[in-house]
């Protein structure tokens, strides 16, 4: 995603999405001010957009990327000033700092205290004391089921996926790291620490996974062999495949096993070349509002958890199930960021990824 975005497009959503960015980005007849604003389709919503517009008269015009190295080509291919809001993976902020494209934000004016803790990110969000981006939404790598066919309590327990009691009734999520980040995790590993000593056993234990797997796919088509009942698990799914559909597959849910699972996020910030930043600031202060979370975290593209723990308040029953918003305090001590590997280890985990897939 940037793996995240990658990760998160679901099932229908790519074709709506791009509908909606379509629809977004369609020239407002009488705002005064526009924004440009780089982000992932699930910013595309109107019912998030609009709001902001309205209250500000401003047209925000939306272009939707996939990856950091996409972002930053559109920025170098574009004029300073061009672009004034980013949307951008978590681990990559210090990548963006590094290449001086972000402004300081006015720590003071955010909701800070009401991050998650564990979202708060300072080591990646600032840099000398000044606040770079902030974590606006998040979610998980971990277990997607459907209840009707799978005892729940069996998944509280990884083991389960590389035994044979679900095999053939398996998806695998086609992605290397979050994949060998819970398998690590469910070997007692820690993410932040793996090397290339760790790699035989997890091998060893994908292998086992692969044997019990019915198939390896990619976003569109994990998500749509669990939602058809092709298989009743997917291995790497997550709030990001079930929640979104919950209203009309109530039978799909998703799980932390007890063993943990991994973690991402995604953050926004504004750009210091910025020609508009007290406007592109007061978005992002929108965004990471009560209100904009909870209109973010179930953005028709992909619904994920919001990183405003006053969000709640703004969500329905429903929408807080199917996010198992009761379960965040747990979950969030119990999930490990994604493996951040050096050139090495990632080259041998691409490797080892590639013979899982042959296996």
């Amino acid at each position: 995603m940037n793996t995240a975005i990658k990760r998160l497009k679901l099932t229908g959503a790519v074709a709506l999405s791009s509908l909606l960015a379509g629809v977004a980005a369609m020239p407002a007849a009488n705002a005064t001010e526009e924004l440009n604003a780089l982000v992932w389709c699930d910013h595309t919503d109107p019912a998030l957009i609009e709001p902001f517009e309205k209250k500000f008269d401003v047209k925000v015009n939306l272009k939707e990327y996939e990856g950091t190295g996409s972002a930053l080509a559109i920025v170098e291919q574009s004029q300073p000033g061009d672009w004034d809001v980013f949307v951008i993976d978590g681990v990559d902020v210090p990548r963006a700092i590094d290449a001086d494209l972000l402004a300081p934000l006015p720590a003071d004016e955010l909701p800070l205290d009401d991050i998650f803790p564990e979202l708060r990110l300072e080591s990646s969000l600032m840099r000398d004391g000044k606040l770079y981006a902030v974590s606006e939404k998040f979610g998980y790598n971990t277990v997607s089921f459907n209840k009707t066919k799978v005892d729940a309590a069996d998944m509280k327990d990884m083991t389960v996926l590389w035994s044979d009691a679900y095999k053939g009734r398996i998806a695998v999520y086609d992605y290397y790291l979050p994949v060998i980040g819970m398998v690590a995790v469910g070997l007692g590993k820690k993410t932040s620490e793996l090397t290339a000593d760790d790699l035989p056993e997890i091998k060893e234990t994908l292998f086992k996974i692969k044997d019990n797997a019915k198939l390896v796919g990619e976003v569109v088509s994990s998500q749509t062999a669990i939602a058809t009942g092709e298989v009743d698990i997917l291995v790497g799914g997550g709030e990001w495949v079930t929640a979104g559909l919950s209203a009309d597959k109530p039978e799909l849910d998703w799980i932390l096993p007890d063993q943990g699972g991994v973690r991402w996020s995604q953050s926004i910030g504004v750009f210091k070349d910025s020609k508009r930043k007290e406007l592109a600031t007061e978005f992002v202060k929108y965004i990471v509002s009560p209100e904009g979370q909870a209109r973010l975290a179930t953005s028709s593209c992909y619904w994920a958890m919001p990183a405003n723990a006053k969000a709640g308040a703004e969500l329905t029953d429903q929408q807080k199930a199917a996010l198992r918003w009761d379960d965040q305090e747990a979950y969030l001590k119990n999930a490990q960021m994604y493996p951040a590997p050096d050139a090495e280890l990632d080259a041998a985990m691409q490797d080892l990824w590639t013979e899982f897939l042959q296996h």
